[in-house]
């Protein structure tokens, strides 16, 4: 058995990112290429970060199922390479106003109130990437906003 961050073992050792079973999984990009996806990664990576946030909006422009408890992916960082496996452990839709402190803390990142991680995350979605992504440059949040908030534990670091 191999041990993750947390001293949890690994249910699912794997050879690394060549290994058939982790290409044969479906990716997971946190945030776009470049220093922010950088940062996440490497918070999973340590296992800071256990949860993160998306929005209903965006698995709908995309055509994408939301993640379903049990369901692996890879990690992909910023060249696109699979550095981690991922397990979806536990998935909730609610209005942005409902989102909890330990969510907020959960997602490894220092935030310290659940406004200083509002005021990240909304920064995020109204950045002009997130507004071409969603093809919708009018595209605003609000308290009402439907949010997917994911739980996950690192499987494996494929490093």
């Amino acid at each position: 058995m191999i041990e993750q961050p947390g001293g949890q073992p690994s249910d699912h050792p794997y050879a690394g990112p060549d290994d058939p079973r982790v290409a044969a999984l479906p990716p997971e990009e946190f945030a776009f290429p470049g220093l922010l996806r950088d940062q996440l990664v490497a918070a999973v990576l340590s296992g800071a970060k256990t949860s993160t946030t998306g929005l209903i909006a965006d698995y709908e422009h995309e055509g994408e199922p939301l993640p379903q408890p049990g369901e692996r992916a890879a990690v992909l960082d910023s060249d696109g390479r699979r550095v981690a496996v991922i397990e979806t452990t536990d998935v909730r839709v609610v209005p942005l106003a409902e989102v909890d402190l330990q969510h907020a803390l959960d997602e490894g990142e220092g935030y310290g109130s659940v406004a200083d991680w509002r005021a990240t995350h909304e920064g995020f979605w109204r950045s002009p990437e997130m507004l071409a992504a969603l093809d919708d440059p009018d595209f605003a949040v609000d308290d009402a906003t439907p949010v997917v908030l994911q739980r996950f534990r690192l499987v494996a670091d494929l490093r």
